[in-house]
């Protein structure tokens, strides 16, 4: 397994063509691009950490030794309830994006659906996957994963679309590989990574086997753009002088990106689907179930420890911290998030095999939507608690360089000083506005899918039937 410095070290062979804020910019010298490869050498770090290692690694049944559990396959419940922690850890340890997560799920939703076409149709998939598998495992690359596409007119299916290119499809099949065209949108981390796994982002129907297609491709190939999301942070972070007076100094927001495939080719042995719409909309459903769990439930909860334990404190530095409303405010944050994080443990824990025969394990669809559902509107009100206790500070503090400058500091320290010095007031507030200021809220809600998403699939997966009868035997209510 790599170390972090081999992480970093690793991605210097690649150099991306990235876009920022409307210049092209480099992976290993930008400010904000910075961020993600600190963020994925950190996760790299924490599985060399003794105390994480359960959670962290995990044995490979094709190596036969220590893997990054961001690359393994889940055979039991025992490993869903592993990944889930793992998801939590890393939200606790970056405070933003585990950039290797979504590419974890999807090579897990890949597994069961090539052996599923492989058993039904003769292919090859699983057989290429397993063999992909073994060798990401034994290099420990960071992969991430491909799945929104820009998907154009929402009124018209992919094939209908006036330029194909709004989804991701094969424009030419070759002796020895696929070319593809087309975007991938809100890609976290996929500039940091080795390479990313792409998968179809809907079910697809007869016609549009073009658009059913899933593939690995490196993070450097011939054809891809990036062009990266800027936001206000964008800007304070290429501002700062240094980044300790930013809100999340080393790991910064979130950082996604367009990704842009024009006319990019993929060899065969990194094809793990092409055409087979049948199993598209299966593919998307598993990696869905999976990361409504992992990214939906349990990564919010490490985001709300933190919002917890900063809200916290900034009700003691303030001397609030025994007011009865504050309390009852923050206990109702800690509900919040200890309601997800029993609906990730349930989904992890009432998870199965599937497809039967597979030996692979997915976890409690039910549970799982639950878990991304209570979270998504939960996370809001986590937000606005922490605000509602920050006070005003968090958004109307001065900058912490005030303390530095000789004609205001006085002043600061004077004004700013509470039942805590000045300086500690100000780094809280900077922390919480990173949050109650920033792009998780919107980024929870979307993150996984968007709740409609959810309610649907809890009202399709109910088995209103079963619930009737009970109703109807209890009642006494007599069958017509």
């Amino acid at each position: 397994m790599k170390t972090a410095l081999e992480y970093l070290e690793s991605m210097k062979a690649y150099n991306p063509k990235i876009f920022l804020g409307g210049k092209r910019v480099n992976l290993h010298e930008n400010p904000t691009t910075l961020t993600v490869l600190r963020a994925n050498a950190r996760v790299y770090e924490l599985a060399e950490d003794p105390q994480y290692a359960d959670i962290m690694t995990a044995a490979s049944p094709y190596l036969g030794g220590k893997v990054s559990r961001n690359l393994h396959i889940a055979t039991s419940t025992a490993d869903l309830e592993k990944r889930a922690d793992m998801a939590t850890l890393t939200s606790q340890m970056l405070g933003t994006c585990n950039y290797r997560c979504v590419g974890a799920d999807v090579l897990n939703a890949l597994a069961g659906i090539t052996w599923e076409m492989d058993k039904e149709l003769d292919t090859v998939y699983h057989s290429r996957l397993l063999n992909h598998i073994k060798y990401i495992q034994e290099k420990d690359l960071a992969v991430s994963g491909g799945v929104t596409d820009a998907k154009g007119d929402r009124t018209k299916r992919p094939i209908e679309q006036d330029d194909p290119d709004v989804y991701v499809h094969v424009v030419e099949k070759r002796d020895d590989g696929i070319v593809v065209r087309g975007a991938k949108v809100s890609q976290s981390g996929a500039i940091g990574s080795h390479e990313t796994l792409v998968i179809p982002t809907m079910g697809m129907r007869p016609g549009e086997e073009d658009f059913a297609v899933a593939f690995a491709v490196p993070n450097s190939a011939e054809g891809l753009t990036y062009i990266c999301q800027h936001t206000p942070f964008t800007a304070e972070r290429e501002l700062s002088p240094d980044v300790k007076y930013l809100g999340n100094p080393l790991y910064g927001q979130r950082e996604t990106c367009i990704m842009v495939f024009d006319n990019v080719f993929i060899p065969w042995e990194h094809v793990f689907m092409c055409g087979e719409t049948k199993y598209a909309g299966r593919l998307v459903a598993r990696f869905a179930k999976t990361h409504r769990m992992n990214c939906g439930g349990a990564c919010k909860v490490g985001f709300a420890d933190l919002i917890i334990g900063a809200t916290q404190l900034a009700a003691e530095y303030s001397g609030v911290q025994k007011a009865p409303h504050i309390v009852e405010k923050l206990t109702d944050m800690i509900r919040i998030s200890e309601t997800a994080r029993a609906c990730t443990v349930a989904a992890a824990l009432k998870g199965g095999e599937e497809p039967l025969g597979s030996g692979f394990f997915q976890p409690n669809d039910i549970f799982g939507n639950a878990a991304k559902l209570t979270i998504a509107d939960g996370f809001w009100d986590i937000l606005k608690w922490a605000g509602d206790i920050g006070g005003g500070m968090a958004v109307t503090m001065p900058s912490e360089l005030e303390l530095e400058n000789p004609e205001t500091a006085p002043y600061v320290r004077k004004f700013m000083k509470a039942s805590a010095p000045a300086d500690q007031r100000l780094r809280i507030a900077k922390f919480l506005q990173n949050w109650c200021a920033g792009l998780h809220g919107a980024g929870t809600w979307h993150g996984a899918g968007s709740p409609m998403a959810q309610k649907m699939a809890l009202y399709a997966l109910t088995n209103f039937e079963e619930k009737k009868n009970l109703a109807k035997s209890l009642s006494g209510l007599k069958e017509e």
